[in-house]
């Protein structure tokens, strides 16, 4: 699947079309090994494990036992783990029956290898799928034309600040770039890191979010898609503006930007340390309770006026490994898992930041999630994220050109050479 992405109106038309929250979910037995289910029951294998995302995933798996419709084991993995040997847990001999993960391409590209199951007799028995809005019909089907996942969530991105370190700082969010550069430089002028990053380690894919944003803002979420696709080159002009203007708030990024991962540069971010840090609402998941109220986050700054505005907002959810034995107790899961009473569990016990799919769903309703409910409506487009719109293969390319260029920003022509030679073997392969 080349990963259709939907206008704002058409994606909007039914993913939230009464509610907006919730990351994942769950199962029965919950252990912490990512051993295989034992006989008999389903395993599903969980990425969410942030504190708050994992218990709410318990939640579930409680709420599921007692319908009484099988035997259940929930397996949570570390998310960095989990991310890097997802392809060797579809492709094993004994893989989990069902996975959390990410529609569009990226479940395209297991698809056409014949790694994922065949989910047409769920959306079509479903009464809860058939509800589902247009743009998630399209996002869940392959290129195969069969439906291979299941939606249950989706979130925003956007620049997180505290709001009392605000008010103690003195300062205000920011409209314009200009005014961005601004708070930047009254930030570093009391000796704070204006921009929290979190790339270093396993999560450099973090900084993708700055290539997404800034060239969406510059180029349009069209021209990035067709990017991601291969139907531009890294090497082109248009690129290099990109990189042009992050060259601009580089010197106002955490020294220790690229030596920490996100969850470490999120915790300075709260305590203080630095101001403010482009993150999805999933960082939420492992904040304090007490602190939640105190989140607060603004609009990636608008560059170019003539721009349509787009945001990045993407979907999670499910899909299953082709190979599982348990058939008929995997279409049942997956069914329980589109409900709405099923992502409200997940919502009411993890940070309630997302936003659920179905369209009956109620969100936690704090002012922060109504915030980032009409923060993406008012978008013209929706993205996804670098490797959700392009796929999981070509995120290592990213990952890989982006911290050359953190760390030597004078060598870009060359790291964005190597980035199209790089991205050219994915594309061919």
């Amino acid at each position: 699947m080349t990963n259709p992405q939907p206008s704002r109106r058409r994606f909007l038309a039914g993913l939230g079309a009464a509610g907006t929250a919730a990351l994942l979910s769950g199962c029965v037995t919950s252990t912490s090994s990512s051993k295989p289910s034992a006989k008999g029951a389903v395993s599903l294998q969980s990425n969410l494990s942030a504190p708050q995302a994992k218990a709410a995933m318990q939640d579930l798996v409680a709420a599921y036992g007692k319908k009484g419709s099988g035997h259940l084991s929930l397996n949570t993995i570390a998310a960095e783990t989990f991310r890097t040997q997802l392809p060797t847990y579809l492709t094993s001999a004994n893989p989990p029956d069902v996975l959390t993960w990410y529609p569009g391409s990226v479940a395209d590209t297991y698809a056409r290898k014949n790694l994922l199951l065949d989910l047409d007799d769920v959306w079509n028995s479903s009464p809860d799928l058939k509800r589902y809005s247009s743009a998630l019909h399209t996002l869940c089907t392959a290129s195969s034309g069969k439906k291979v996942f299941v939606p249950t969530t989706y979130y925003w991105w956007g620049m997180f600040y505290r709001k009392s370190h605000f008010a103690k700082w003195g300062v205000s969010a920011p409209t314009t770039w200009d005014d961005f550069l601004d708070l930047c430089d009254k930030l570093k002028s009391r000796n704070i890191a204006p921009i929290g990053l979190g790339a270093g380690g396993n999560t450099a894919w973090v900084a993708s979010a700055w290539f997404d944003y800034l060239d969406i803002r510059i180029n349009g979420a069209a021209y990035h898609r067709e990017l991601l696709a291969g139907k531009h080159r890294f090497d082109d002009l248009p690129v290099r503006k990109v990189f042009d203007r992050w060259q601009e708030v580089l010197p106002y990024f955490d020294p220790n930007g690229t030596a920490v991962a996100f969850q470490d540069a999120t915790t300075a971010l709260l305590n203080g340390r630095s101001g403010m840090m482009l993150i999805g609402t999933f960082f939420a998941d492992a904040a304090p309770k007490d602190a939640l109220d105190d989140i607060d986050f603004f609009r990636f700054p608008v560059i170019d006026p003539k721009v349509p505005l787009a945001e990045e907002a993407p979907t999670d959810g499910y899909f299953a490994s082709a190979r599982t034995g348990h058939r008929d107790q995997v279409s049942d899961l997956l069914s329980y898992l589109a409900t709405a009473e099923a992502q409200e569990i997940y919502i009411k016990g993890s940070s309630g930041t997302a936003l659920p799919c179905h369209p009956d769903a109620k969100d936690a309703g704090t002012p922060l999630v109504k915030k980032g409910r009409k923060h993406i409506e008012e978008a013209a487009e929706i993205t996804q994220f670098f490797n959700r719109d392009s796929s999981d293969a070509l995120q290592p390319t990213a990952d890989t050109a982006l911290t050359k260029f953190l760390a030597r920003p004078k060598s870009i022509g060359s790291i964005l050479t190597d980035w199209q030679r790089d991205a050219e073997k994915i594309w061919q392969a």
